[in-house]
C-alpha cells in the first residue's frame, strides 16, 4: 500500500474511533451505562451493592452538547476509566416512551419523568446519594447536578467531587474545581 493510502487509512480510522457509537434511540451508548428497567430504588440498591454513585444522565436525539460531550470528554481514557470504576450510571431519554419509576413509586414516561424533574436541557447529570427516601423525586434527592456540556478538567473534577462528598463539605464545587485545575496545570 502507497504511504498515502496508509496515512489515510489510519486518519478514517482514528477519525471513526473519536465518534461515540449511537443506538436506535438516536442517544450515545458507553460501555459505562447500563442498562436497567430504569426502576430507580432498585438502580440505586445495585449501585450501592457495587459499592459505586449512581448518576442520573438525561441526554436528547440531536444534543450537540451531548455529541459533544460523548466524543471530546467521555472517551478521555483518565474520565472514562474513572467512571466505569466509580459510577452506576442510567442514561434517560428526554423525549422517550420507556417507563422509569422515580423514588417516590410514580412511574412515568421517560419525557413525563424529565417534565416532572424540571429538566430543561441535555445533557444533564443527576447525581444521587447513597440512600433515598420513598417520598423523594430523583430531582429533589440528587446531591448535585451537572447541568451541560463542560471541558475535561471540569467533568473530570465534578465526579470526583460527588465520589468525595466535596457537597457535604465547606469547599464549593468551584473552590475544588479551581484547587484541583491548579494543582493539574502544575
Amino acid at each position: 500500500m502507497r504511504p498515502i493510502a496508509l496515512a489515510l487509512a489510519a486518519l478514517i480510522t482514528v477519525t471513526q474511533a473519536a465518534f461515540a457509537e449511537v443506538g436506535d434511540d438516536g442517544l450515545h451508548k458507553t460501555p459505562w451505562m447500563r442498562d436497567t428497567f430504569k426502576d430507580l430504588s432498585d438502580d440505586l440498591a445495585e449501585a450501592n451493592s457495587e459499592g459505586k454513585r449512581m448518576a442520573i444522565m438525561v441526554e436528547q436525539r440531536g444534543c450537540i452538547y451531548c455529541t459533544k460531550m460523548h466524543e471530546e470528554v467521555y472517551p478521555i481514557p483518565e474520565i472514562a476509566a474513572y467512571i466505569e470504576e466509580n459510577f452506576f450510571v442510567v442514561q434517560i431519554n428526554m423525549f422517550g416512551d420507556t417507563e422509569v419509576t422515580d423514588f417516590d413509586g410514580e412511574a412515568l414516561p421517560e419525557k413525563d419523568m424529565v417534565r416532572k424533574w424540571g429538566v430543561l436541557f441535555t445533557p444533564t447529570v443527576m447525581f444521587m446519594p447513597e440512600t433515598v427516601g420513598s417520598d423523594a423525586t430523583a430531582a429533589q434527592a440528587a446531591v448535585t447536578v451537572m447541568p451541560g456540556a463542560f471541558g475535561r478538567h471540569t467533568t473530570f473534577n465534578m465526579f470526583n467531587w460527588v465520589v468525595e462528598k466535596g457537597y457535604d463539605g465547606e469547599e464549593s464545587f468551584q473552590k475544588y474545581h479551581a484547587r484541583k485545575f491548579a494543582e493539574q496545570s502544575q
